[in-house]
Parts: structure tokens; C-alpha cells; sequence
């Protein structure tokens, strides 16, 4: 397994190694050189994941450092979200598409028609599990609060590129390893299948990491500092995001706080 991901794979605490075997070694190397190979238009990249009555912080710190990463590649992000993330990436100025929590199929076919995208990427964004439910990591039904941004990506299955990041099994991607958490881990897997999957403790390093792995191939530096991820979490914190695993306003993601993300940040640079 390469540094990248030897990275992003620690501090692991739910079995994410385990489906990290699943993928190929070099698995952010691969997902790098994808996007390098797309022609430049426009990537939305897909976040958001409620939990207790707001957006947990962990998604959109990695969505940030991706779009940002791309945009300097020449290729133009658009976050795709719901209203629990509202404001969080106007203030880096970043388009934002908002689809409706009760959005039906022709909602989302009209988003593919008009932003002609060129690539799609999910990070920490909910997928509908095998039984057709969108749940969190507890198995609670969240389908009522949950946008089916994942239609996007069954309708891209076969006609444009799809990269999916997750840190739990219930996010979109993890359709790919359905099987090994269906048998691993205690958690009904998502079926919503991806071209690339990357795996990480935190869905936000698997964005760093991803944004490592452009920063590698390209010779750019690409990847945010740690400076600017802690006053973008402290941003959006202000704005309501909350840990997803302590369930507070505070400045931490899956209960790792800035420190943790300081280790992380540095070694990727």
C-alpha cells in the first residue's frame, strides 16, 4: 500500500483497512490519474450527511480541498448538496446546486442535462443501502432528510466517470465492497456503485489524500493548508455543522480534533 493511503487509513477505528484490502494498493494513484485523463468541463462533487438535525463537518472540508485542487487544474467544481449544508461553500465561493430532499428522478436528470459534467465525485454523501433505504452508521432510517443525490450516479453508471469516497459503508461508492461489509462489518451496505472508490478513516482525508495524489502526478502543490482547513471548519461550524459521531458544534470531525488533522495535513504535504 503506497504513503497516501497508509495515511489516510489511520486512526482507524470501523474496520476501513479491512475493505481497503478489497481495492487495489495504489487505489489514490489511480483515482488521481482518472480525473487527470477527463476532459476539462465540469466535476460536481457530491456531499452532505445529516445527522441529529444538521451537516456533519466531515465532507465538506475534503469537498472544499477538491474543488479547490481541480479548479486550479483547469476543471470547474460544483458542489452538489442539500439545504443542511446551506452557505457552507458560498463563502469559498464555489457553485452549489441544492436538490430538494423530495427531488424525483427527472430533478436529477435535468442536473446531468444541464451542467453536461464531466466527472462525478461523492465524498461522505449517504447512498441508498441494499434494502433501499438511506441510513446512518446507527442503521436509522434518514430517508426523509436525505436527497437522492445518489440517482446521479446510477445515471452516470457507463456514460461519465465516478469517484466515490467514504469512511463507513453506507456512503456512495461503497456498493463496490457491498459484500466484504455485508460479511466484515455490522452495517447494512450501500448499493450505489462507483468507477473509483477511495476508502479513509475520515471521508475528509480521503479528500486530502485524493488531492495528494493530484499534487503528485501534476508537480503542483494543490493541497490546502492546515490554517485554511481549520478557519473553513470553523466557518461552517458557525454556520451549524456538527461532529457526526459527538453530535456537537465543535471543531472536530468524527470525533478527531484539529490536531489529528494537523498530523494528517502535514504528513500529506
Amino acid at each position: 500500500m503506497g504513503y497516501i493511503e497508509k495515511t489516510i487509513l489511520q486512526h482507524g477505528y470501523r474496520g476501513m483497512p479491512i475493505l481497503a484490502q478489497q481495492l487495489p494498493e495504489n487505489y489514490i494513484e489511480i483515482a488521481a490519474n482518472a480525473i487527470l485523463s477527463w476532459s476539462k468541463g465540469k466535476i460536481l462533487i457530491a456531499t452532505g450527511f445529516y445527522v441529529a438535525g444538521y451537516a456533519e463537518t466531515d465532507g465538506p472540508l475534503g469537498a472544499v480541498a477538491i474543488a479547490k485542487a481541480i479548479e486550479k487544474l483547469g476543471f470547474e467544481p460544483v458542489i452538489v448538496t442539500d439545504k443542511f449544508c446551506e452557505g457552507f461553500f458560498e463563502i469559498e465561493n464555489i457553485p452549489v446546486i441544492y436538490v430538494p430532499l423530495d427531488a424525483q428522478k427527472e430533478q436529477l436528470e435535468a442536473i446531468l442535462e444541464e451542467q453536461k459534467p464531466v466527472g462525478l465525485i461523492a465524498i461522505e454523501r449517504c447512498g441508498t443501502n441494499v434494502n433501499g433505504v438511506y441510513a446512518n452508521m446507527s442503521g436509522k432510517d434518514i430517508t426523509e432528510v436525505t436527497a437522492p443525490i445518489d440517482l446521479l450516479f446510477d445515471m452516470a453508471a457507463g456514460k461519465i466517470p465516478t469517484i466515490g469516497i467514504g469512511d463507513g459503508g453506507n456512503e456512495i461508492g461503497m456498493g463496490n465492497v457491498q459484500e466484504t461489509i455485508a460479511k466484515e462489518l455490522a452495517l447494512v451496505p450501500c448499493r450505489n456503485t462507483v468507477d473509483y472508490l477511495v476508502i479513509a478513516t475520515v471521508s475528509n482525508w480521503g479528500g486530502y489524500g485524493l488531492v495528494a495524489g493530484l499534487s503528485e502526478a501534476t508537480g503542483e502543490k494543490l493541497l490546502m493548508s492546515y490554517e485554511e482547513i481549520a478557519i473553513y471548519l470553523e466557518k461552517i461550524v458557525k454556520l451549524g455543522s456538527i461532529d457526526g459521531v459527538l453530535k456537537e458544534h465543535v471543531l472536530s470531525a468524527d470525533a478527531f480534533g484539529l490536531d489529528i488533522e494537523k498530523e494528517i495535513l502535514t504528513a500529506l504535504k
